[in-house]
């Protein structure tokens, strides 16, 4: 299992708490029509991936840890779209645009890392 002893010292679910806390902030600004659309699904798939990590973290083996790492793996790929998509419609400024975006790709470098590592321990 992991060298952590607590999911918070875990540097990607760090980055990723990070992350998120920027998108409510970010998404604060959003159109209140939004509220129920675009809104409510950049916050659940960027709280969805620090959740799942932390959800793998306290299983009880490394399979099941990779098992919720590739999901907070999907839901970034699918935070990364939502930020795009805000960006395009105008709910987004350049500099926070380039930020979310730089933060959700490093997300998934990190994320990539930490299965590969988990994987070779398998073998």
């Amino acid at each position: 299992m992991p060298k952590y002893k607590d999911f918070q010292e875990v540097p990607v679910w760090q980055s990723a708490h990070q992350a998120v806390l920027k998108i409510y902030k970010v998404t604060k600004k959003f159109p209140r029509e939004e509220i129920y659309g675009l809104t409510s699904q950049i916050r659940r798939s960027g709280s969805s991936i620090p959740a799942n990590i932390v959800e793998g973290f306290c299983r009880n083996t490394t399979k099941e840890l990779i098992k919720f790492l590739f999901n907070a793996r999907g839901s970034c790929g699918e935070t990364l779209y939502h930020i795009i998509l805000a960006h395009d419609l105008g709910y987004m400024n350049k500099i926070d645009f380039k930020d979310l975006s730089e933060k959700y790709k490093n997300i998934a470098k990190q994320l990539n890392g930490w299965i590969n590592s988990l994987k070779q321990r398998l073998k």
